[in-house]
């Protein structure tokens, strides 16, 4: 009877671990039990076709809001760049009107200093060409008046009378040589224009292309005034265009529009060296003769 009841206990071991196996979850249940209800819904709803999900009500509504919102964005911005863009160019063609009229002006200038190339100095010539320096000084007020109505736009719209300003520096300096034969400083070229360097100022870039533009017609006068007997005027006007050049060569100039104004500089000092050169040889200058020129060769 024992030996038998020995025989059978690892029988009944086996059925009792084997029962208790059983009673166990398996792990997949105790995992979904485990996971909180959200992490649940998500297991359980990734199981289920696709025929049978529904899209989220709102995902349809939160697009077509997207849409709407960058399109009123979008808008929003292209009318702000509209009302700039009219603002700019109602300010540009009051600038225009006032920069035509500094045509006008600067070219009755120039038409009265064409007359020294023919004669020499005559006081009623410059006095007519200096009728003018006035009328640009009311001029560039006017273009200080529209510039103070839109502050810190200087150079935006600079473009617009910078070729009219360069000129109008090259008469006005033109004019000042041939009253004191010195050069006219920039402060001064300010001050004959009306202009405050505070607000509306001379461009020094355009003070020096300027002068390089007064440059050009030096060789010319030279000529013309040698033709009417003046032959100390080459001499002077050596001297000047020498110490002009010199000062040019101060200033580390890129390549651009007043570098090759620069580089154009020394033609006309060359020309003039030539014009000097010709009338001394010929003796016609003060103190100059053929044998004086020979003792200093």
């Amino acid at each position: 009877m024992r030996g038998a009841f020995r025989d059978a206990a690892p029988i009944f071991a086996s059925l009792s671990a084997g029962a208790l196996r059983l009673s166990r979850p398996p792990p997949a249940l105790l995992l979904l039990e485990r996971s909180p209800p959200s992490s649940f819904h998500r297991l359980f709803s990734a199981s289920l076709p696709m025929a049978n999900r529904s899209p989220p009500p709102s995902t349809a509504t939160t697009a077509s809001e997207i849409l709407d919102s960058s399109s009123s964005s979008v808008e929003k911005q292209f009318e702000g760049f509209r009302v700039h863009l009219e603002e700019s160019g109602n300010v540009r063609e009051r600038i225009r009107a006032v920069v035509m009229e500094m045509e006008g002006a600067v070219r009755l200038m120039h038409s009265s200093l064409l007359l020294v190339h023919h004669t020499r100095p005559n006081p009623d010539v410059l006095e007519k060409a200096k009728l003018q320096i006035e009328v640009l000084k009311d001029l560039f007020g006017g273009l200080a008046q529209i510039l103070r109505e839109c502050p810190g736009q200087y150079y935006r719209y600079h473009g617009d009378w910078r070729s009219e300003t360069q000129a109008a520096v090259s008469l006005i300096t033109f004019l000042h040589w041939l009253e004191t034969g010195n050069l006219l400083v920039h402060a001064e070229a300010e001050k004959k224009l009306g202009l405050d360097n505070s607000e509306f100022g001379l461009d020094i870039e355009d003070y020096l292309t300027g002068i390089c533009f007064m440059s050009n017609e030096l060789p010319r006068y030279v000529v013309n005034q040698v033709t009417a007997g003046d032959y100390d005027c080459p001499k002077k006007v050596l001297k000047f265009l020498t110490d002009l050049h010199s000062a040019f060569r101060m200033l580390n100039l890129r390549n651009d529009f007043l570098r090759k104004k620069f580089d154009g500089m020394k033609y006309d000092l060359r020309k003039v060296e030539e014009v000097y050169y010709d009338v001394k040889i010929r003796g016609l200058g003060s103190g100059d003769s053929i044998q004086g020129h020979a003792t200093q060769a």
